[in-house]
C-alpha cells in the first residue's frame, strides 16, 4: 500500500493532537432507533484505540443512512455515541451539529485521550458535494485527518475526500489500510489456485468485476439468479427466473472469453415462487420447468463449487448463491460459506466482498473464520473492477 497510515505518524504528530478521524458507522437500526448490528463500529476500534494510546484527542465523523442534506432525529448518531462508549470503555462526548462553533468549541475542549463523535455528515448539505467551503471547515476540527471508512472511500465527499486535500497529514487508519492491503493482493499477486465467486442477481452490478477478475483467476464460479442469464446464454429453459434479457449477449461473449475458467452451476433448487419454500425441489440446469424459478444453487454446485474453493490458494467471494434470506434457499450461501471457512483453516487466503455475502458469513457465525471480511460492499465492488476510490486516493503519498 502506498499510502501513508497512522502508523507514519510520528509521537509529536499525534500527542495531545486533535486526530480528525472518518468512520463508517452506517450501522443498521430498528424502529426504536436501536443498532442491530455493530460490526462496522467494532471495526473502527483499533484505529481509535491507537490514536487514543497515543495521547491524540479524537475527533470521530461519520454519515449514517440517506438524509437529504439536512437533519433527520431518525438518523442521528445519538445512539452509536452510547455503543461507542461501551465499547471504548469511555467516556464519549456526542455534539449535535457538525460544522458549527459548537463542534469545534467541544474538539478544542477535549483532553488527550477523549473521544468527540460528532453528528451525522450527511446533515450537511455540502457533503455529497463535496464542497469546498464545508470541507475546509471541517478541515478546522483537526490537526490531522485520519480516513477509516473504507465502506465510504469509493465516494468523493466532504468528509472523506475533500478534507484530506485541506488537511495534512492525511492517512488511512488500521481498517482502510487492511481492505486495501487484502484487496490489493487479490488483485495485484494473488496465491494461485485463485478462485473467484460471483453471486447475486443480477450480471449488470457484476460485469466490471467480472472482466477484471478473469485474467487474473484460475476459476471463476458463477452463482445466484445471475447464473440464469448465462443460462439463457447457452439456450436453456429458465422459466420464471430473473433473467436480464439485454445481458444475454454479453453472458455468451464472457462464457466465449472465460472458456474452463467460468464453472455454472450444474443443478438448481426451484419453486413456483420465493414463498413456496415447501414446494421447492431440486432439478439439473436443462430441466428447470417452464412454470418455476430458480432461487438458489442445487446440491450437486454446491459440491463442485465446494471442491474448487477447497483446492484454492486465494478465495475472493461477493455475492449470495441463492435467496439467502429465506430457508430453503439460503442452503447454497451457507455451503460456500462452511467452505471458505475450512479452506481458511487449510491456509487458504479468504476474502469476503462486503455486502450480502458478508451478511451471509455473519448469519452463519463464520466471521472470525475468514481472513477477511470487507465491510464495503460498494467499495470493495469498485476496488475489485480497478477504480480509484476517491477516498483513498486524496490521501498522502508514502
Amino acid at each position: 500500500m502506498n499510502k501513508k497510515t497512522v502508523r507514519d505518524l510520528s509521537d509529536a504528530q499525534l500527542r495531545g493532537k486533535r486526530a480528525l478521524v472518518r468512520v463508517d458507522f452506517n450501522v443498521p437500526l430498528d424502529e426504536r432507533g436501536q443498532i442491530t448490528d455493530d460490526t462496522r463500529i467494532r471495526a473502527a476500534i483499533p484505529t481509535l484505540r491507537y490514536l487514543l494510546d497515543r495521547g491524540a484527542r479524537v475527533v470521530v465523523l461519520s454519515h449514517l443512512g440517506r438524509p437529504k442534506g439536512k437533519p433527520e432525529a431518525k438518523y442521528s448518531l445519538a445512539p452509536v455515541a452510547t455503543r461507542l462508549g461501551e465499547l471504548l470503555g469511555g467516556n464519549v462526548t456526542f455534539v449535535e451539529s457538525t460544522d458549527s462553533d459548537q463542534a469545534l468549541k467541544a474538539t478544542n475542549d477535549a483532553k488527550p485521550g477523549e473521544v468527540v463523535l460528532l453528528e451525522n455528515t450527511r446533515f450537511l448539505g455540502g457533503e455529497e458535494k463535496n464542497d469546498e467551503r464545508l470541507s475546509r471547515a471541517l478541515a478546522m476540527l483537526g490537526d490531522v485527518y485520519v480516513n477509516d471508512a473504507f465502506g465510504a472511500a469509493h465516494r468523493a465527499h466532504s468528509s472523506t475526500e475533500g478534507v484530506a486535500r485541506v488537511l495534512h497529514p492525511a492517512v488511512a487508519g488500521l481498517l482502510m489500510e487492511k481492505e486495501l492491503d487484502y484487496l490489493g493482493r487479490a488483485l495485484s499477486s494473488p496465491e494461485h489456485p485463485f478462485v473467484a465467486i460471483m453471486g447475486g442477481s443480477k450480471i449488470s452490478g457484476k460485469i466490471d468485476v467480472i472482466e477484471s477478475l478473469l485474467p487474473k483467476v484460475d476459476k471463476m464460479l458463477i452463482g445466484g439468479a445471475m447464473a440464469c442469464t448465462f443460462f439463457r446464454a447457452m439456450g436453456l429453459e429458465t422459466g420464471k427466473s430473473l433473467v436480464e434479457a439485454d445481458k444475454v449477449d454479453l453472458a455468451a461473449t464472457l462464457s466465449k472469453r472465460g472458456g474452463d475458467k467460468l464453472v455454472l452451476p450444474v443443478d438448481a433448487l426451484v419453486a413456483p415462487s420465493m414463498d413456496e419454500g415447501a414446494k421447492a425441489h431440486v432439478v439439473k440446469r436443462d430441466a428447470i420447468p417452464a412454470g418455476e424459478a430458480m432461487f438458489d444453487v442445487g446440491p450437486e454446485t454446491t459440491k463442485l463449487f465446494t471442491q474448487h474453493i477447497m483446492s484454492a490458494k486465494t478465495v475472493l467471494w461477493n455475492g449470495p448463491m441463492g435467496v439467502f434470506e429465506k430457508p430453503p434457499f439460503d442452503a447454497g450461501t451457507k455451503a460456500m460459506a462452511q467452505a471458505l471457512a475450512a479452506a481458511t483453516k487449510k491456509g487458504a487466503t479468504t476474502i469476503v466482498g462486503g455486502g450480502d455475502s458478508a451478511a451471509a458469513v455473519a448469519e452463519a457465525g463464520l466471521e472470525s473464520a475468514m481472513s477477511h471480511v470487507s465491510t464495503g460492499g460498494g467499495a470493495s465492488l469498485e476496488f475489485l473492477e480497478g477504480k480509484t476510490l476517491p477516498g483513498v486516493a486524496a490521501l498522502d503519498d508514502k
